[in-house]
């Protein structure tokens, strides 16, 4: 027999403990990183935005009145010709709370820029920095509203769009996409109808869905206490 044939080999030992060790620290890293790319990130730091809802409210009404909306979305753009006038007099005479959904339900038809994900984040950026901007920004969104399929609005253009509004300091967050993957979270939260279909706009009061008719007054109006 060999010298030291009847001894362990700690080298063969301690590079197969080494080997083992790697691979568990690398599945770990895997888990991790599978982890944090569905982690709903960072709630937007507001006081008129629900953490756990989604909602950015805007105004003091008893009633609440919530849309769920998709700036690359043409009929929701046609949601707020006809009833955005009468939601925001609603709101400035404390009839009802409007709450905003932001959602991306459109982003495969960008181009790949996913530009409903990110007008939403942008929505987001001006809760945050400057309540006062939503309506106006929301308003000034749909006025420049790409059309489904193109490429949409740059960061750059929402950015001109949110300033214009009466935003500042939203440059970081919505370059950064800050708010991107909350808006993925809220998304895949927003409900469905009777179908379990998702779909823009989606309107609730007081927690109704509504079928919408095209009249202001039938559902929202005649709704109110």
């Amino acid at each position: 027999m060999a010298a030291g044939a009847g001894k362990k080999n700690w080298f063969a030992i301690w590079m197969s403990v080494a080997v083992v060790v790697v691979l568990v620290g690398a599945g770990a890293v895997v888990v991790w990183m599978n982890n944090q790319a569905s982690a709903p990130g960072p709630a937007p730091d507001a006081a008129i935005v629900n953490e756990e809802t989604g909602a950015i409210a805007v105004g003091d009404g008893e009633t609440v009145v919530a849309t769920y909306i998709d700036f690359m979305c043409p009929i929701c753009n046609q949601f707020e010709e006809i009833y955005g006038e009468t939601l925001n007099e609603l709101v400035a005479d404390d009839s009802i709370t409007l709450e905003y959904h932001p959602v991306a339900i459109l982003d495969n038809v960008s181009q790949g820029t996913e530009y409903s994900t990110r007008a939403a984040n942008a929505l987001y950026c001006v809760a945050e920095s400057s309540p006062e901007a939503v309506t106006p920004f929301v308003q000034a969104m749909y006025a420049n509203q790409p059309a489904e399929g193109s490429a949409g609005l740059t960061d750059e253009q929402i950015i001109e769009i949110a300033e214009t509004a009466g935003a500042t300091g939203v440059t970081e967050c919505i370059e950064g996409g800050t708010y991107e993957r909350y808006v993925a979270t809220q998304t895949a939260n927003m409900p469905a109808d009777e179908t379990g279909a998702r779909g823009t706009p989606t309107v609730l009061v007081d927690g109704e869905r509504l079928t919408l008719t095209g009249d202001p007054q039938i559902d929202i109006v005649d709704r109110l206490p």
